[in-house]
């Protein structure tokens, strides 16, 4: 039964991000917003996911797992009854911001649950697994949820759905879970996370609003020059603390710093690209929003089935190659897509969509592999969570970068659907040069020195709860 309450956990957070993609033209139509509103919409959530997943997790260790799960639940599941009555763009935001806070703690406290639920390292390994496996559907479900919900009832019933959901985690969670902490936890590292996500909250602001406001004007270059001084903060103070939510030192390892870069990549070409799907068969092709829930099948239905073979793959050939033909396979996806046009039909769009989700499939699990591999076992799991934030970091840039890859090419004069075009274009090259890079460089390098006993063990403490 725990096991079920944690996939179930896993499995919402992962449907919502999926269905929304499928809301996004009728939230466009019935809020009378612009691209960079939708940008928002999807950026407001991954951000706060991303800045706050690692914190996440020692918080649960440091105030208890159960507790902080539940928490996330009612958090997650407040918001989205928050996002459903949302009257204005800046409403819906808002509450957006408040399920990626909820989010970044049922996340890692869900599988923190399962450590602690399973110590023997062979049913934890199968317990995760299933955990994995299970809660993946909601990447597959999501974008045939999201049309049927639009179609039936209008956007705000994409965010009714975790209501029952969320009611029931709650109701089973509490009957069900046993409370579990670790008292040597590390203390919450509170200057960084703050740092982090105003760094990457103004540098977003940049990308997303520079499209309307003007590349050149005094609040975009302002916003800009403050993320780069936030993040040069946040470095300098990660640097000198003694439990660090990033710790710095771990890039000093090529084979660690190599496979996060790309994990960055694959969370911007793959959630930027993915956040224009929807948009393509709606506002190009003239599907309704239900079809065009459908038609985006693919892609994730690919993840779902190429996933599981992807580390399989990575034991047997290793690393560089699984991911380096990923990259490559992912690339030439959205290449192709680049060339889909209003006539282009479905028999033959949809091979390009499975061809993007097979790609991206085979490279997150080995990337996350390699990451593991660079450091000591003792931080395995800290290793694990910092590639989940590189990739969730490279989603917000993705969303952001791309949606202003097709403002510009609007405010020249071109169509919607070109700008599309040089928004698939541009993360297909971005993608095969990344797949450059880790076919010369995923590779491990010197081992790292050996940390201090304190340091190690407090750094362990975080690992144990990182998704």
């Amino acid at each position: 039964m725990l096991l079920a309450v944690a996939c179930l956990g896993q499995f919402m957070v992962l449907l919502d991000s999926t269905i929304v993609g499928a809301a996004l033209p009728d939230m466009q139509e019935r809020l009378h917003t612009r691209l960079s509103g939708l940008q928002w919409i999807v950026d407001s959530y991954v951000l706060l996911v991303a800045m706050l997943l690692l914190s996440g997790g020692v918080f649960a260790d440091r105030f208890g797992r159960k507790r902080v799960f539940l928490a996330g639940v009612a958090v997650f599941t407040a918001a989205s009854v928050l996002c459903s009555a949302a009257p204005t763009l800046g409403w819906l935001i808002a509450g957006r911001v408040l399920q990626g806070v909820g989010a970044a703690a049922l996340s890692p406290a869900s599988l923190a649950l399962l450590a602690a639920a399973y110590p023997v390292p062979q049913e934890r390994v199968r317990a995760i697994g299933l955990w994995a496996g299970f809660s993946g559907i909601g990447l597959a479900a999501g974008p045939l949820a999201g049309g049927i919900l639009v179609d039936a009832f209008s956007w705000p019933a994409i965010f009714l759905v975790n209501v029952p959901i969320g009611a029931i985690l709650l109701l089973a969670g509490l009957r069900v879970l046993a409370e579990s902490r670790n008292p040597g936890a590390p203390a919450i590292d509170v200057p960084g996370t703050v740092l982090s996500v105003l760094g990457v909250g103004v540098l977003t602001y940049g990308l997303i609003e520079g499209g309307s406001r003007g590349w050149t004007s005094p609040l975009i270059l302002g916003s800009f020059a403050a993320g780069v001084v936030l993040l040069a903060a946040f470095a300098a103070v990660e640097a000198r603390t003694a439990t660090p939510m990033l710790p710095l030192r771990l890039f000093r390892q090529r084979l660690f710093t190599v496979a996060n870069t790309a994990m960055v990549v694959v969370g911007f070409a793959l959630m930027g690209s993915a956040f224009f799907f929807s948009q393509f068969f709606v506002y190009v092709q003239g599907s309704s929003i239900l079809r065009a829930g459908l038609q985006t099948l693919p892609s994730s239905l690919a993840m779902v089935v190429v996933s599981p073979f992807a580390g399989r793959l990575a034991a047997r050939y290793g690393f560089r190659i699984v991911v380096t033909a990923g990259l490559v396979l992912a690339g030439l996806g959205l290449l192709t897509m680049g060339f889909a046009h209003a006539d282009t039909s479905y028999a033959n769009v949809w091979w390009r969509l499975a061809v993007v989700g097979a790609g991206f499939a085979l490279t997150m699990s080995p990337l996350t592999g390699a990451a593991i591999q660079a450091v000591s076992p003792r931080e395995g799991g800290l290793a694990s969570g910092i590639s989940s934030t590189t990739r969730q970091i490279g989603a917000v840039l993705g969303v952001a970068v791309l949606g202003a890859v097709v403002r510009a090419r609007e405010s020249g004069g071109a169509s919607f659907g070109a700008g599309l075009d040089s928004a698939f274009l541009t993360a297909g090259a971005v993608t095969l040069v990344s797949a450059v890079f880790t076919g010369l460089w995923l590779v491990r390098s010197e081992p790292a020195p050996p940390r201090p006993p304190r340091q190690e063990a407090a750094e362990s403490s975080a690992a144990t709860s990182s998704p």
